[in-house]
């Protein structure tokens, strides 16, 4: 159900920010929200029944000064409907609609070591050539593949890990059997 409000929420934006030609406003303002939204005392704040809406509302204006009235406008329903723990995701998900509407992959990377500069760089044209766009990378590390990669690419996953490669050199000889 959280994953759906989000993708409501974001797609809803994205529509707005479209129709206005205001798509890189509201990622700024959407990632003020979600950082505002990351700090515990803030929520606590805004999460407490004692305080009142109108009280909430004018703490949010302080926080948030500076944003786009109708950004302002989700903060509070966020803050209304009790579903502050969504603003990152929304904001995410946001950047990711701007991206496809311009023509942009993101691509997550796992990989065993830290990549420097030009290694990223050279896997990032890589994977431009196989998926035929722009790509915008983040990349992990994550010793437990051992060795090499593995790309998540929207719903596409290639995995060139080691570790997957001696699984898969497991099965086989597993399958093959005492001869």
């Amino acid at each position: 159900m959280a994953r759906a409000s989000v993708k409501r929420h974001a797609q809803a934006v994205f529509s707005i920010a479209l129709e206005r030609d205001e798509l890189d406003g509201w990622l700024s303002d959407l990632r003020r929200i979600a950082q505002a939204m990351a700090e515990p005392q803030l929520i606590a704040m805004l999460e407490t029944p004692r305080l009142r809406l109108s009280d909430k509302t004018r703490l949010l204006d302080e926080v948030l000064g500076g944003i786009s009235p109708l950004a302002m406008n989700l903060a509070y329903l966020l803050v209304a409907r009790g579903r502050l723990g969504i603003a990152g995701e929304v904001a995410s998900e946001y950047e990711r609609l701007v991206n496809e509407h311009r023509g942009i992959q993101h691509a997550e990377v796992t990989t065993a070591i830290p990549l420097d500069d030009e290694d990223r760089e050279r896997l990032k044209d890589r994977l431009e050539a196989v998926v035929d766009r722009e790509i915008v990378l983040s990349a992990e590390v994550d010793p437990a593949i051992i060795g090499g990669i593995v790309a998540r690419l929207g719903d596409r996953l290639i995995d060139g890990s080691t570790r997957s490669k001696l699984k898969a050199l497991r099965r086989s000889l597993i399958e093959a059997g005492p001869t």
